[in-house]
């Protein structure tokens, strides 16, 4: 939708009801693809905060698909009826959340804002030698409804094809097509419910572009039956790390050394057993963390078995000053 027609539908469309919590009358978007293969990435949106007013909204861009991480760079916010459009980033498990606007004022009505950013490492290689381009354009944690929706696609050749399907999930439709030129095409779509999106779909020849390829991180939980049946080993023995020799008179447990230097023996290998696990921890770690960011951790064997080390340093150190039978010793 060009950028006229929204200042129209910002112009005439009718208020929201007092009773919403608000609602986007229009939402613009321009994917412009580079010969490099990154997306420049426009997103216009006329939010009607009604009456009661608001003091902005968020916006989640996903980064992560499965193992698959993209490149949300070059962030930039502004809006053309002078509403705050500060943007403040959180980075969640699979999202980039981009917060718009000012907590401590409060605009009515309907505001528009502008989000831009660049999209890399998108486009896939098919088995063909095409590339492709799977996107949603809008993403589906809007909570509010979408009255009019515009996804405007770019190529740098006329030599492409290009689709794109509205709503969530398995329930979609095909979206209103417009072309307009060989290099260019928009989608169209009204009535968006919450949490609906228009997911794009872009093919290019291999000689169109030349993007960065694909980016794949381990998975979240990347544990094998080693790291797995260590860290079990370490939960079963917890009830003896946490027991304590017997007082004076009692049968001494026959593997642990009697008399007073047991606790403090106790104290020394819980401690290294600590610290080593909190290593293997941090070792495991710090690459992904390095390249990706907190959210990029994976559970291996190394992470495992460094927990593992822990839970029994701990118990070790629990286990020589717990209280034993409740008794005075």
């Amino acid at each position: 939708m060009p950028p006229l027609l929204a200042s129209l539908f910002l112009l005439a469309a009718p208020p929201a009801r007092a009773d919403e919590a608000g609602a986007i009358p229009t939402y613009d978007v321009a994917m412009i693809i580079g010969r490099d293969g990154v997306v420049g990435v426009r997103e216009t949106i006329t939010y009607d905060f009604g009456a009661a007013g608001g003091h902005g909204f968020t916006r989640r861009v996903p980064y992560r698909r499965g193992e698959r991480v993209f490149d949300i760079r070059g962030l930039r916010t502004s809006s053309s009826t002078g509403a705050p459009a500060r943007a403040r980033t959180l980075t969640l498990p699979h999202d980039l959340e981009i917060a718009v606007g000012d907590a401590r004022t409060t605009v009515r009505g309907r505001q528009a804002y502008v989000i831009e950013y660049d999209l890399g490492r998108a486009f896939t290689p098919l088995p063909d030698g095409r590339w492709e381009l799977d996107w949603d354009a809008i993403g589906t944690a809007w909570d509010v409804p979408i009255a009019n929706a515009a996804v405007r696609v770019e190529s740098p050749s006329a030599r492409w094809k290009a689709s794109c399907r509205a709503g969530r999930g398995d329930a979609t439709v095909p979206c209103q097509r417009d072309r307009d030129g060989p290099y260019a095409v928009d989608f169209l779509q009204a009535g968006l419910l919450p949490h609906e999106g228009m997911t794009v779909r872009v093919r290019l020849p291999r000689s169109a572009i030349s993007p960065q390829p694909p980016r794949y991180v381990r998975p979240y939980w990347d544990g094998g039956w080693a790291g797995t049946g260590l860290l079990a080993l370490a939960v079963a023995l917890l009830p003896w790390l946490l027991r304590r020799p017997g007082p004076a008179g009692r049968l001494a447990d026959p593997v642990r050394p009697a008399g007073a230097a047991w606790p403090a023996r106790q104290a020394m290998i819980g401690r290294i057993l600590l610290v080593t696990g909190v290593l293997a921890v941090l070792a495991d770690a710090a690459a992904d963390v390095g390249r990706y960011g907190i959210w990029a951790v994976s559970l291996g064997d190394l992470t495992l078995a460094g927990a593992a080390l822990g839970v029994a340093g701990t118990a070790a150190l629990c286990g020589q000053c717990a209280p034993c039978d409740g008794r005075e010793e």
